[in-house]
């Protein structure tokens, strides 16, 4: 077995492909990478990443267990919760997902630096809870 091992690649242009045998595998041009995936489709790496997560402690004194991009967080009431980006959005039309043990939860507000959202109980009253978990996806600025 053989072990290359390099600082740069560079291809013969702008765009440029990595094949290894005869499957191409990773395309990249400027500001740009997409990996082969399922069959020939390809898939752009940075639409693919999760750009803001966090495992939250809704309960008493709010934090964070741990996250990523996320400046801070606003105790804004009960189940009120308000996620600062370390990073902002590129526009307020992300998608936002968010998982708690038994209640529901849903975003109220996007904007480029922040979002909120709402845990509410079956019978859809706000409650505080621990953990919920939140994600991002979506175009950094």
């Amino acid at each position: 077995m053989s072990t290359l091992v390099v600082d740069t690649l560079t291809g013969k242009s702008t765009a440029t492909t990595l094949t290894i045998g005869s499957t191409p595998v990773v395309s990249a041009s400027a500001n740009s990478l997409t990996i082969r995936g399922e069959g020939s489709n390809q898939t752009s790496i940075q639409q693919g990443l999760c750009k803001m997560w966090a495992r939250l402690d809704g309960t008493g004194t709010i934090g964070l267990d741990d996250s990523f991009n996320v400046g801070g967080t606003t105790d804004a009431g009960t189940g009120n919760y308000v996620f600062t980006f370390t990073t902002n959005m590129g526009n307020a039309n992300f998608n936002v997902a968010h998982a708690s043990a038994n209640q529901m939860q849903i975003h109220s507000a996007e904007a480029t630096s922040s979002v909120t959202i709402l845990c509410r109980d079956q019978n859809n009253s706000s409650e505080d809870v621990d953990p919920a978990f939140s994600n991002v996806h979506g175009d950094l600025a």
